[in-house]
């Protein structure tokens, strides 16, 4: 008996909803298509994806998940619960890639159990993962992260312009924030998904510890880790080439795709 298959909605199309959106239409994973977007410029979009209107849905936030199972969110974090909700509410499979929301809405994951849903965070922009995991089966002592971006990837944070600070024109690498990754996902929410999703892998948003530089000799967004636990210490280093945002790292999409493609590969490797 064939498998029916996934019906796959996404909520934004920005640089890597766009990207997530293309690569599922090219039919990248067999068993998954592509039902719906939810979009706030409906002509914009129809220019980016001509599919739209034709064999993809335009749905809005609240009605995205009427006719999906999964539901990939590629929103400004002030949009969050407003997809965040519906979808779980609905008992769908909810894929944020606004991960730093999480540790602002920890309701949502007892909703997601009374509605028998889930919600499963790509790894994004972060390796070693399977690693935190394994380690938080454990005792893991500390877990540290140092973020290094270009300024332009930093500017208008909302740390930054609370405080009015601008690190456009800095000229060597600049600290602009030490603190936990709650506080850096406040401060910096279309940043730091890593930290966020780092910490609710391993030890939590208040124990993890997060710097982040601006670093004008950097062209890529590059974060080190090193986890410190009872079975295995490990220190990790990744440089993401941004994408059209540079806020994000060109490894969100594919990340997300390899994330879809989980759900329904007959051979699954790693945790």
């Amino acid at each position: 008996m064939s498998k029916q298959s996934l019906r796959i909605g996404i909520a934004g199309l920005g640089a890597v909803g766009l990207d997530v959106a293309r690569r599922l239409i090219d039919g990248v994973i067999p068993g998954m298509t592509l039902t719906a977007v939810a979009v706030r410029d409906a002509d914009k979009a129809r220019r980016a994806l001509p599919q739209i209107g034709d064999l993809i849905a335009l749905r809005t936030l609240e009605t995205l998940a009427d006719d999906c199972d999964v539901v990939v969110e590629c929103l400004p974090p002030a949009l969050f619960r407003d997809i965040a909700i519906p979808v779980i509410d609905k008992g769908r499979i909810f894929m944020p890639l606004s991960a730093a929301q999480l540790l602002h809405n920890g309701d949502l994951v007892e909703r997601a159990k009374a509605a028998g849903a889930r919600i499963i965070v790509p790894t994004g922009a972060l390796i070693g993962f399977d690693a935190v995991r394994a380690a938080a089966e454990g005792t893991i002592h500390s877990v540290d992260m140092v973020t290094r971006k270009p300024p332009a990837g930093l500017e208008g944070a909302p740390y930054l312009t609370g405080r009015g600070l601008s690190v456009i024109g800095v000229k060597e690498p600049t600290k602009v924030f030490e603190g936990s990754a709650r506080e850096g996902a406040k401060g910096f929410p279309a940043n730091v998904n890593v930290a966020a999703a780092l910490s609710l892998a391993g030890i939590g948003p208040d124990r993890t510890r997060l710097q982040i530089w601006a670093d004008p000799t950097v062209t890529r967004n590059t974060h080190t880790i090193t986890v410190d636990a009872d079975a295995m210490r490990f220190t990790m280093t990744i440089e993401n080439v941004p994408s059209e945002n540079p806020r994000t790292g060109k490894s969100v999409a594919p990340s997300t795709i390899a994330a879809l493609r989980g759900l329904v590969s007959e051979l699954k490797i790693g945790s």
